[in-house]
């Protein structure tokens, strides 16, 4: 039997591979510790990463800890958005009547009818033929939701007003009580609406912009009640009058289209201002799009999640799993990412950088909830960055300086586990 030894130089070979080996944990292990210390004076719970410009990070800490994103996944959302809707998209509005004069609203989401928007469009429906209306109802078969939008708290903010498929003025009704208790329109462009009496009768005197649930109500129709007397009272400023609102009723089969008539913005320009804004309203009625584009109305939660999470896992690949979203604007708190999964976010919309708010070190778009900071975009030199802090005391703004003075490196990438 013979017994097969190592050469001296092998063993020599074999040892500095080991010793190779564990010099690179060693030196990973340091630039992870290195990159923690960052954060550690200020958020020593938080994750941050930096990405060169293949969405690979260069420096980072707790990478692929699931965090609370608030409006940073905004973002995401837009990603999505302009990959199934397109960026010329805009959402259309139909109206059809009937043998008897009765007009029927039939809205798919339009974000953008401000009082301004309804009032153009009421005036293009008098230029195609409309002359009076006996019944005005409001369509809303196009969406199927129940409930409160995910996150919604169910406050009277106009930033936690519901969505439905036609609406007005981000649902939101600006009025002013006069210390006389009289009502008034609380701004200019918009027209006295019966619903404005109502909620301003128990507000203290000056202006309020109230959510249409103020108080609580039956979301789908106060707001079906909302767009139709702001439509209403468009119309016959146009000189169309209107003899009553019926409320909600969906469209009849032997009903006539009259027209469709599209949102005065794309889908890139309302993008833009979200993103700016972190319009919520805007961001949940592009999310439900989605879906509804994906897998056909009525638009559901549900739609929307599963077709925001079939485009971002074509964009990103793998790391779209560790994105995990429930709406379009961030309210919920069941959303998660990881700072891994918003880099290689980054990196997809990068071409779209524009569509961000700008800040003295780049492009920024901020989340921020109660015990929520955080921030995603790029520094002036190109590199994608993304900062979550999920903790009591923000730290975002000396965090980002910091994030910012980091020298440019295209070494090797933190280790996964960092």
């Amino acid at each position: 039997m013979s017994v097969r030894t190592q050469e001296p130089g092998a063993r020599l070979r074999a040892g500095l591979r080991v010793f190779c080996f564990f010099l690179l944990l060693l030196a990973a292990g340091r630039t992870a510790l290195a990159d923690c210390r960052l954060l550690a004076d200020l958020a020593p719970a938080g994750a941050y990463g930096m990405a060169d410009g293949s969405g690979q990070p260069t420096h980072g800490c707790r990478l692929d800890r699931p965090m609370v994103p608030a409006s940073i996944i905004k973002i995401a959302t837009v990603v999505a958005a302009l990959r199934i809707l397109g960026p010329e998209y805009r959402f259309p509005t139909q109206f059809s009547v009937d043998d008897g004069d009765n007009l029927y609203i039939r809205g798919f989401g339009d974000p953008t009818l401000t009082s301004e928007a309804v009032a153009v469009m009421a005036v293009r429906l008098r230029q195609l033929g409309l002359t009076r209306v006996r019944t005005l109802f409001v369509d809303g078969s196009a969406f199927d939701l129940s409930g409160l939008t995910p996150g919604q708290a169910g406050s009277d903010n106009p930033y936690d007003a519901p969505v439905g498929p036609l609406s007005v003025n981000f649902n939101a009704v600006p009025l002013e009580r006069h210390p006389s208790g009289r009502i008034t329109p609380g701004e200019a462009q918009t027209p006295f609406l019966p619903i404005m009496a109502q909620m301003g009768r128990t507000r203290p005197a000056g202006r309020h912009r109230l959510n249409v649930c103020a108080g609580g109500c039956d979301p789908a129709e106060r707001v079906a009640r909302y767009s139709g007397e702001l439509f209403r009272a468009q119309l016959e400023a146009a000189g169309v009058p209107v003899a009553a609102l019926g409320g909600l009723r969906s469209t009849p089969a032997g009903a006539r289209p009259l027209a469709t008539l599209h949102s005065a913005q794309t889908l890139t320009a309302m993008s833009r201002s979200l993103l700016h804004y972190s319009t919520n309203f805007t961001a949940n009625l592009v999310f439900l799009a989605c879906g509804a584009e994906r897998f056909g109305f009525p638009a559901t939660w549900d739609k929307a999640r599963r077709a925001v999470a079939e485009s971002l896992g074509r964009q990103l690949g793998a790391s779209a799993r560790a994105i995990v979203q429930v709406d379009g604007a961030g309210l919920s708190r069941d959303n998660r990412v990881t700072a891994r999964a918003m880099l290689g976010l980054l990196e997809v919309f990068r071409p779209h950088r524009d569509l961000l708010p700008r800040d003295r070190h780049g492009w920024i778009k901020t989340g921020t909830l109660t015990g929520v900071a955080n921030g995603a975009g790029y520094l002036a030199d190109g590199r994608a960055y993304v900062l979550l802090l999920n903790q009591p005391a923000s730290r975002r703004a000396m965090l980002i300086d910091r994030l910012s003075r980091l020298p440019s490196t295209t070494g090797p990438t933190v280790p996964r586990d960092s």
